[in-house]
């Protein structure tokens, strides 16, 4: 494409974790991995953690993991633009439409114990495009199903999660929308240049915003509050009883902001384990998944991107090994947890 390197306005502040007395262990772990994988991260005690950062209010935290190198935020919306040119520049037909349905060849096949289990090959993706009245089959090699919050839908029009009871069959695509608030405030004293991704041991996060003392943050609420994922519609109650409360004990200052815009969006939501799901249905070999991300995708979405390509070209990982986030996880009762998700 011949442009010069994309800038995505990278802010490299790093991410600081802090945790209580009670995930002090877990967050040692953390960094352990971390620094064997060669991550540029460090462990604060609360002292170090006062020093380094005078605004924070370090009472019940008991340690804090500090990213030093390669770490912070950027604009998501240039980046995504800027892969969707070069997608476009090497030959990309970028076409806007509904996928409708699939039309697919099943084969049967008979398990050891006498079961029928149906094979399927997609032929077609029945496409509704844009300002027609008809739908447009499209022949395909292969579907990737990245439908976000919307995924599982997509699977379902492939049979998946509507076969017999106990079948591999019957197991859905467990992803689902969860809307989740961003707040935008002010507070002219607030932390300055210095100031990290901060994810405080309540699960409350704030990072600065440019300059001139904005900042973003918010919460994940608990299971038994989720907000109706129907519309995003923004709650500025949940801001005012749930997030600034604790907002101000982890920074004092932030007593005294003000709340300025917030927007809603969707999480695609992984309720079995909050983690992506990359790679093929076993039933279904020639539809691939790269969704569940929970709030991930923009981190992960490069090398998730990079692992499907290769998966579709080699017929196996070869960067590194992802068969773990694999659907069969679900039917072999395999999570992949992970720990400290914001």
């Amino acid at each position: 494409m011949n442009e010069d390197p994309i800038d995505v306005q990278f802010n490299p502040s790093g991410y600081l974790f802090l945790s209580s007395e009670k995930g002090a262990q877990i967050l040692e772990e953390n960094y352990r991995v971390q620094r064997e994988q060669g991550a540029k991260v460090s462990l604060l005690s609360p002292d170090q953690l006062k020093k380094k950062f005078p605004w924070i209010n370090t009472q019940d935290v008991a340690l804090a993991s500090y990213g030093l190198e390669n770490e912070g935020w950027f604009d998501p919306w240039l980046l995504l633009s800027a892969l969707r040119r070069k997608a476009l520049s090497m030959g990309v037909l970028h076409c806007h439409g509904e996928v409708a349905g699939f039309d697919c060849a099943t084969q049967e096949m008979i398990t050891e114990d006498g079961d029928p289990v149906n094979f399927k090959t997609i032929k077609q993706v029945v496409v509704q495009m844009q300002n027609s009245l008809e739908n447009q089959p499209v022949e395909c090699m292969a579907v990737i199903n990245t439908a976000g919050a919307w995924s599982s839908k997509v699977a379902e029009m492939c049979g998946i999660g509507s076969g017999n009871p106990g079948s591999y069959e019957e197991i859905r695509l467990p992803v689902e929308p969860r809307k989740r608030y961003v707040y935008m405030f002010h507070c002219p004293n607030g932390p300055g240049l210095d100031c990290p991704l901060l994810i405080d041991s309540s699960g409350a996060y704030f990072r600065r915003e440019g300059l001139g003392g904005n900042y973003i943050g918010g919460l994940s609420p608990p299971e038994d509050e989720e907000p109706d994922p129907s519309n995003l519609e923004v709650d500025h109650e949940y801001f005012q009883q749930k997030v600034w409360p604790l907002l101000a004990h982890r920074v004092p200052v932030f007593e005294s902001l003000k709340v300025k815009s917030a927007w809603a969006g969707y999480y695609d939501y992984n309720t079995y384990d909050q983690n992506g799901i990359i790679g093929t249905h076993p039933l279904v070999p020639n539809l691939y998944f790269s969704c569940g991300f929970s709030g991930h995708g923009l981190q992960q979405a490069p090398a998730a991107g990079r692992a499907i390509a290769e998966l579709m070209h080699h017929g196996r990982f070869t960067t590194l090994d992802l068969s773990s986030f694999g659907f069969e996880r679900f039917i072999f009762q395999q999570p992949v947890l992970e720990r400290n998700i914001v």
